[in-house]
């Protein structure tokens, strides 16, 4: 069974930086999986933040757009999140995830695949 497990996570200030990594065991699920991460804040429910597609198409939450990037290596198994002026509001458990097919970023119950997650704090 493929696994992903996330790492980057933290605690930083407003206004900082944090890239969050995501290694996934097997290489198939780049080649035709979307992958994402989706990120919960306690008492929240989960909510999309981006998604890439095997393709490389890519969509962001409007929350987050302008300051995130998602990325992927097909060679490292690896999915990326760049997360730039980084304020509390974005402060969550991240979680990379996985569906095969096309990525829709608001279903979230459509993904099959989790990471464990990785905390990302941020103070103001």
């Amino acid at each position: 069974q493929v696994q992903l497990v996330e790492s980057g996570g933290g605690s930083v200030q407003a206004g900082g930086s944090l890239r969050l990594s995501c290694a996934a065991s097997e290489y198939t699920i780049f080649s035709s999986y979307c992958l994402g991460w989706f990120r919960q804040a306690p008492g929240e429910e989960r909510e999309g933040v981006a998604t890439i597609e095997a393709t490389g198409d890519i969509d962001y939450a409007v929350s987050v757009k302008g300051r995130f990037t998602i990325s992927k290596d097909n060679a490292k198994h690896s999915l990326y999140l760049q997360m730039n002026s980084l304020k509390p509001e974005d402060t969550a458990m991240y979680y990379c995830a996985a569906r095969r097919g096309y990525c829709y970023l608001h279903f979230i119950d459509d993904y099959n695949i989790w990471g464990q997650g990785t905390q990302v704090t941020v103070s103001s």
